[in-house]
């Protein structure tokens, strides 16, 4: 089991009944209201821990959005939510979060912590520069509306296509 295989991209939140202008809190005050479906559509093995949990730092508090549980990853998953699209400047603030879990929080047995930023809009390009897979951290878009068919025929179609990229690079590679 690895974290690519547990987190994708985008979420679906349409459930929410979020309108078209909504706040964080909002967005988090709406998971809660419906965390079975929110688990529900994170994956299977995702069990809720904590809904702002305050660390400190320095003196400084610091609260992680929501903190959740992978049983079979067998690590403290943080989620930051973003209305927008991911920033480069919020990575350092879930790095914080995470050494920080890690250092205080993680259990004997567990693994180190993991972050997943769970946004409005994607941002591959910042994704890929600053190689958060390498520190723990993913990247996934969610959706409040289910967008037209053929945009998802479109990006299914992309995601075939990126899979079978993939697929060629490796058997070349072999």
């Amino acid at each position: 089991m690895t974290p690519d295989l547990v987190f994708k991209s985008p979420y679906f939140l349409d459930f929410l009944g979020l309108s078209d202008t909504f706040s964080e809190k909002d967005l988090e005050n709406s998971i809660l209201r419906e965390l079975e479906r929110f688990i529900l559509e994170l994956g299977t093995d995702f069990s809720f821990v904590a809904r702002q949990k305050r660390i400190t730092v320095d003196a400084e508090d610091y609260y992680i959005d929501l903190l959740f549980y992978h049983r079979k990853l067998r690590r403290l998953v943080v989620i930051d939510l973003k209305l927008g699209k991911f920033k480069a400047a919020d990575k350092g603030q879930v790095e914080l979060y995470l050494r920080w879990l890690d250092k205080y929080d993680r259990q004997e047995g567990e693994e180190a912590p993991i972050g997943l930023f769970l946004c409005a809009g994607s941002s591959a390009g910042h994704v890929e520069l600053l190689e958060l897979e390498a520190c723990s951290i993913r990247v996934a878009e969610y959706l409040t509306e289910l967008p037209p068919r053929e945009v998802l025929e479109h990006k299914l179609k992309t995601a075939v296509a990126i899979a079978r990229e993939r697929l060629a690079a490796r058997g070349k590679g072999e």
